[in-house]
C-alpha cells in the first residue's frame, strides 16, 4: 500500500510540474517536458511558446547545460517518410502561440550529459531576437499519451545545416 501511494504522489508531481507557465514581458512558455533517456543520448524538449506581446519576435536559440548543443528541429512528412529539419530560428508572430510537440517543432538536446528521469527538472534558457533571455525547466515524464515515439522512424534531412 506505501509503494502505490508513493507512486501516486511520484505520478502526480510530474503531472502538476507540466502545468508550469513561464513569463517574460509578452512571452510566455507554457508546460516544457521532455521524455526519460539515458545519458549521452539525444533527447527532446516540448512547449508552447506564446507571444501575448503587440510586435513579432523570434525564437533564434535554445541553451542547456544539460546536453552537449541543442538545436531547434520541425519533423514534417515528405514522400511517406518522416524527416528532421534543423532551424536557426522560429517566427512568433503577436498574439499567436507556437506548439512543439511530437512530430513538429521541437528542442533537439543532443549528448545529454546525464540521463533524464521521471519527475527531474532539464533547465534551459530560450534565446530570443528581442534580446529576451527566458530560463525555464522541462519537466522529465511521458507528456500527452501519444502512443508513438516522438522520433520513431524519422530521418535527419541534413541539406539545411
Amino acid at each position: 500500500m506505501r509503494t502505490l501511494i508513493l507512486s501516486l504522489a511520484a505520478a502526480l508531481t510530474v503531472t502538476v510540474a507540466h502545468a508550469a507557465t513561464y513569463r517574460l514581458g509578452g512571452l510566455e512558455v507554457g508546460q516544457p517536458w521532455s521524455r526519460p533517456a539515458a545519458a549521452g543520448v539525444n533527447g527532446a524538449g516540448y512547449m508552447t511558446v506564446t507571444n501575448r506581446g503587440a510586435t513579432p519576435d523570434t525564437l533564434v536559440a535554445v541553451e542547456s547545460s544539460a546536453a552537449r548543443k541543442v538545436e531547434m528541429h520541425r519533423s514534417s512528412m515528405a514522400g511517406g517518410l518522416m524527416t528532421m529539419q534543423r532551424l536557426d530560428s522560429v517566427l512568433l508572430p503577436p498574439g499567436k502561440a507556437i506548439t512543439f510537440a511530437p512530430a513538429g517543432y521541437h528542442v533537439m538536446l543532443i549528448g545529454l550529459t546525464k540521463a533524464q528521469k521521471a519527475g527531474d527538472a532539464v533547465p534551459a534558457t530560450l534565446v530570443f531576437s528581442s534580446g529576451a533571455r527566458l530560463k525555464i525547466d522541462f519537466t522529465v515524464g511521458q507528456g500527452p499519451a501519444t502512443g508513438a515515439s516522438p522520433m520513431g522512424g524519422m530521418q535527419m534531412d541534413h541539406s539545411k545545416h
